[in-house]
């Protein structure tokens, strides 16, 4: 089983830390699949080819992350923060989008959405 530490925190599949903060921390590579991070401060945290598979991100301060490459397939980002998040080449299908704040966050035709999710309507740039 893969892990990494990460702020003291030992970052595994599954992993609760809901309420904790982050912010900066370096989650790139991680293995989240299923974790709690409801209402956390990840502002600016780098996901970089992260699995976030189902994980849930309910209410986070997203702000400005980085999530290339990364897989957010199925997580709960209802409410969360995502502006001036960097979204390119990320898997977001069946991701819950309700509320989130995606307001010039960064993506690509390689983004993928969940069915019927307008990003262009939710204020998302698009990159060449």
């Amino acid at each position: 089983m893969y892990f990494k530490y990460v702020n003291g925190y030992k970052i595994e599949n599954g992993v609760d830390l809901e309420g904790a903060n982050l912010r900066g921390a370096d989650f790139s590579i991680a293995p989240l699949e299923g974790a709690n991070l409801e209402v956390a401060n990840l502002e600016v945290a780098n996901f970089t080819l992260a699995d976030l598979e189902g994980a849930n991100l309910k209410g986070a301060n997203l702000r400005g992350a980085e999530f290339e490459g990364a897989n957010l397939e199925g997580a709960n980002l209802q409410g969360a923060n995502l502006e001036l998040a960097d979204l390119r080449f990320t898997n977001l299908e069946g991701a819950n989008l309700e509320g989130a704040n995606l307001e010039e966050a960064l993506a690509d035709w390689l983004t993928t959405w969940p069915e019927g999710f307008d990003p262009v309507a939710a204020g998302v740039i698009f990159e060449d």
